[in-house]
């Protein structure tokens, strides 16, 4: 999904980037010790919120991890979350947009996020949304440690 800079239309969503709604996600997420870095709208995704993972949550075979949020005006999303690893990748994204793939709320399950992905449901408040990610995602650091 690409998303626009100055704010039109993304072809995906059809809708605008919330800028406001992710400042405020960026600002949220700062304040959380799981990250060693969140950038709002960085140089290579002026687009999104940008969050690195604390090594910490994850073995030395994992080189860096992080999560990639996209929101729009209508309530729209896509947020990708990546681990490097030192073999391959691993790769999940959670989507509410229109598509010719999946029904609106769906999900693109790792480990390679393929498209079709599988239709789900994701919660309607975008606090929400990110306290299912951030849970989902913390259920596989812990498998790490418990494999």
């Amino acid at each position: 999904m690409t998303g626009r800079e100055d704010g039109t239309a993304d072809e995906d969503s059809g809708a605008p980037i919330d800028f406001d709604r992710l400042e405020v996600v960026a600002e949220r997420l700062a304040t959380d010790d799981r990250f060693d870095r969140v950038e709002h709208q960085p140089g290579f995704a002026p687009d999104r919120v940008f969050c690195v993972y604390d090594d910490g949550f994850y073995p030395s075979s994992v080189d860096e991890a992080h999560l990639e949020i996209a929101w729009f005006e209508n309530d729209d999303f896509s947020i990708h979350y990546h681990e490097d690893h030192e073999d391959g990748r691993f790769d999940h994204r959670w989507d509410r947009h229109p598509s010719d793939h999946n029904e609106r709320d769906h999900v693109h399950p790792g480990p390679d996020a393929p498209t079709p992905g599988f239709d789900d449901s994701h919660p309607e408040d975008w606090r929400d949304v990110l306290a299912m990610v951030l849970k989902e995602i913390e259920e596989r650091q812990r498998s790490f440690w418990t494999s």
